[in-house]
């Protein structure tokens, strides 16, 4: 402070009276603006409510006019602020309710929003069902009236119920025909051919031919007891000399001419000419079945085999190897010079063979006579006993028969050059059994007598191709027609039921009991859906519906004849249908040689009728069945079902349940779009696998094991492929067979190689076909050798496709691996496993007589799959 007055003193002292006098001029101007601006603003304030001029007021002046307000005035307002309060509090609380409120809704109609959507999906889904099965029906339509042929019913069986009527005997038997000396009345279409035997002990003849000639007939299906419903009767004469026929006018249904009578005259014993049957008054119109006679009468009388063999029952054990193709000697004959008249043919210009040729002939016409049989004159005799005669066809790759004319010993020298696996050499055109049918060239040479001078020629240029291909259809023809009696009189009948142009029974399906009890109702699971497959048009999902060609009967018998397309199966037997069918020579009757086959449905492509049409091809729509075996693996089936969800063209999933036990009922089965039928295996065997049952309704069978898994792109890929090569056996795990250098014989091998033999059926396409072939036709020896190591039922299969196609099956390359890595251990896994598939391939080669499997280094694979292949393996592989 006393700073400050120093400081303005000082200040006044020094300042200039110049400057004191513009300050004061300042002053008086200033001063009165101030003073009218302030009372200007007041007079307007005069105006304005009493708050503002509160407003306007110091906070002592405004502190002092609330301090002078009332105690009530104060707790009045304090009281209206807590209801205001609360009020606001009130309401906040109304708005959460209605907040939560809102929420729920909202959730409620997001899920209502999403079942909708759900719903709209089945809709849309089931709506394009429709669709297809519209779009099917109308393809259905169209191929209906592309067939232009109605769907009929077998017309109604009309059986005779009466004794036939009498009728005088022909004027001249000898010039019956089955027009004229037959009665096609009492055999319509749909009878079944009903066949009936008389008493064997009504004509002399052996105790044998006594009960086989019963046991034989009556495990023919055609077989019936009674003789009024009858379409033929056969009659049992005997064998030798000529037996009384005075008795047969006094056979109940002989109607006094014999018609629709086949009198079997067989040869087993007594090989002589002079004592077949000869047709007369006594005959009739009845037909003659023997090997021949003098007035045989064409398509009329048969030609039967001579009786040589056992009564039935499998015969590969007495036939010969077929290996190897050349054997000692080039050709031999051995017989016993006639003695009554004049050789048939010089037997000096076959010996001056043995002089000219480095080859080993024998010639041996100095061998006793066998004792057992009594020749004919003008004929060669057989040598020793059969035994011997064996032991020197078994060394000859061609043995010569002489035939000037057809006789016992003729049929016998050609029943045991087949058994040894020799080709004979017929000289002469003499008939031969069922010539009207068979075809004899597959098998045999025939030349005629003024070639004999170029015999060598005709011996000497077949190839060993050719010639294995000879001892094939020779083993196949003594086999089905000649090996035992059962044979014989089976071939009889089927050749005389297609005179008559009726077609054979169906073969037998396999019942398919169901595993569960009867009325339970499995229980049923949602599937686990595990990755989505591939972006790829595997094709539609459709509902199941069986093959069309399992609807065709007698059009396939009319057409082409079931026996020709049933060349390797049972003579009498018609299958569903076959997978192949014969390209033969023009003069190919219905049995043939089994030279080639044409697959159905070659080229068609595909899985379905999309693929077809896109190819060009008509083949019908066409869906296959899945056959799992199965025992003790609950879990591991119920994984492998779950992964068949959605597949395209299943039809459905027959399960073998092989356990002992059946199904657990609170087993949960997966939902997998199509049937599963669970079928219960009588016993736990390998061969239910391929029993033909009568579930399955579709020709294509995908054979799976119960630890298999595919992929759905590999599956149909390999049922693309299958369509293509229908006669083959598809799929994915491939082996080979291979020489035993050290030790001799065959073994089994699963390692790597650029070649395989086999496709084993733990993944593979089948036909059915083959099904009814490994069932019916196959030894029995064979199942029995399944069943006695549990295994080796694929390689079965592989020698029976084999053996019939004469093909290798077709590997069909997987993307993934198809075993399951984490399932329990099976039993290819067993340290004995390859020691017995090694003496399966050694034994099932002795039953075949030869060892069927074909190498190949052919594998199917899709250019989608881009598989990498090393670069030393890619010559193993050809791609389509």
């Amino acid at each position: 402070m006393i700073l400050t007055k120093e400081c303005i003193y000082h200040w006044m002292a020094n300042v200039k009276l110049s400057r004191i006098l513009l300050l004061v001029t300042l002053a008086l101007v200033i001063v009165p603006l101030f003073t009218h601006y302030y009372i200007s603003n007041v007079e307007k304030d005069r105006d304005k409510p009493l708050l503002d001029v509160h407003r306007s007021r110091t906070k002592l002046e405004a502190y002092e006019d609330y301090s002078s307000l009332k105690a009530s005035d104060l707790k009045m307002r304090i009281q209206e602020m807590l209801r205001i309060k609360g009020s606001v509090s009130t309401e906040l609380r109304d708005l959460e309710a209605k907040r939560q409120r809102l929420q729920s809704d909202v959730a409620s109609l997001t899920h209502k929003i999403e079942q909708l959507k759900s719903e709209l999906s089945r809709q849309q889904s089931e709506l394009n069902r429709l669709k297809l099965s519209v779009q099917q029906a109308q393809v259905a339509q169209k191929e209906a009236v592309q067939r232009n042929s109605p769907e009929l019913a077998p017309p109604l069986p009309i059986l005779a119920s009466f004794t036939p009527s009498f009728f005088p005997p022909p004027i001249n038997p000898l010039s019956c025909t089955m027009t004229s000396c037959f009665d096609h009345s009492r055999c319509s279409l749909a009878s079944g051919f009903p066949v009936f035997l008389y008493d064997t002990n009504s004509f002399p003849a052996s105790q044998f031919l006594r009960t086989a000639v019963v046991q034989t007939v009556g495990y023919n299906p055609h077989f019936t007891t009674s003789a009024a419903n009858a379409c033929v009767y056969l009659v049992l004469v005997g064998e030798g000399d000529h037996p009384n026929l005075d008795h047969l006018i006094h056979l109940p249904y002989w109607g006094g001419d014999g018609r629709n009578h086949v009198l079997l005259h067989l040869s087993r014993s007594d090989l002589r000419k002079e004592s077949s049957l000869e047709p007369n008054a006594k005959t009739g119109r009845a037909m003659i079945a023997q090997f021949t006679h003098i007035h045989f009468r064409r398509d009329f009388d048969v030609v039967l085999g001579v009786a040589s063999g056992p009564p039935g029952g499998d015969v590969w054990a007495d036939a010969a190897s077929m290996l190897p193709a050349r054997r000692r000697y080039l050709f031999s004959f051995q017989g016993v010079p006639p003695v009554h008249s004049p050789s048939y043919f010089n037997m000096s210009e076959l010996e001056s063979y043995i002089s000219q040729t480095s080859d080993e002939i024998l010639i041996d016409t100095q061998c006793s006579a066998d004792e057992t049989v009594i020749n004919s004159p003008g004929e060669w005799g057989l040598c020793g006993t059969e035994e011997f005669r064996a032991n020197l066809i078994k060394q000859s790759t061609f043995v010569l028969l002489p035939a000037k004319s057809s006789s016992p010993v003729l049929g016998a020298r050609l029943y045991e050059a087949l058994k040894n696996a020799a080709i004979p050499v017929v000289i002469g055109d003499a008939p031969l059994p069922y010539e009207e049918v068979v075809r004899w060239r597959g098998a045999a040479l025939r030349i005629s007598l003024p070639r004999i001078p170029e015999l060598h020629f005709f011996v000497r240029s077949l190839p060993d191709s050719d010639i294995l291909y000879m001892k094939r259809q020779g083993r196949l023809l003594w086999e089905r027609y000649a090996s035992s009696l059962q044979a014989i009189v089976d071939t009889l009948l089927a050749l005389i039921r297609d005179r008559l142009q009726l077609p054979p029974p169906p073969a037998v399906e396999s019942p398919a009991p169901s595993a569960f009890p009867e009325g339970f109702q499995p229980l049923k699971s949602e599937p686990v859906v595990a990755d989505a497959e591939p972006e790829e048009n595997l094709g539609p999902l459709e509902p199941p519906y069986p093959s069309p060609a399992f609807r065709r009967n007698f059009s396939i018998f009319l057409s082409q004849g079931y026996e020709m397309w049933n060349v390797w199966g049972d003579p009498f037997r018609q299958y569903p249908q076959l997978p192949f069918d014969p390209v033969l020579p023009s003069d190919a009757k219905f049995i043939g040689s089994g030279m080639g086959f044409r697959p159905i449905g070659a080229g068609a492509g595909g899985s379905g009728k999309e693929f077809s049409e896109s190819l060009g091809g008509n083949s019908p729509r066409e869906q296959f069945t899945i056959v799992i075996l199965t025992y003790e693996r609950e879990q591991v089936l119920m994984n492998s079902l779950n992964s068949l969800h959605g597949l395209p063209y299943l039809n459905k999933v027959v399960v073998v349940w092989n356990s002992p036990r059946p199904p657990l009922q609170d087993l949960r089965w997966p939902e997998i779009g199509v049937p599963v039928h669970v079928v219960k295996g009588s016993r736990n065997s390998l061969n239910n696998r391929f029993l033909p049952y009568e579930a399955i309704e579709t020709e294509a069978v995908l054979q799976i094991d119960d630890d298999a898994h595919l992929r759905h792109d590999e599956i149909i890929f390999g049922f693309r492929v299958w369509r293509e090569e229908r006669d083959r056996i598809v799929g994915f795990p491939g082996r080979y067979h291979s020489l035993d250098l050290n030790y001799g014989g065959w073994l089994y091998n699963s390692n790597y190689s650029c070649e395989l033999s086999m496709v084993l059926t733990g993944a593979a396409f089948i036909h059915k076909y083959y099904m009814y072939l490994y069932t019916h036709w196959l030894p029995q020896a064979i199942k029995d050798k399944v069943d006695e190591f549990m295994n080796c039922e694929d390689i079965a299969m592989n020698f029976l496709v084999s053996h019939i196609t004469r093909k290798p099956p077709v590997k069909v390359t997987s993307r993934w691996t198809f075993r399951c890595p984490g399932c329990p251990v099976s039993l290819s896994e067993d340290d004995t496993h390859f020691q017995e598939r090694h003496k399966c391939i050694n034994f099932f080669t002795q039953v075949f007589g030869y060892t069927p499997l074909l190498n190949t280094q052919f594998r199917a694979d899709s250019v989608l799959f881009k598989t990498r292949i090393p670069h030393d393996k890619q010559k193993c592989f050809k791609f389509i």
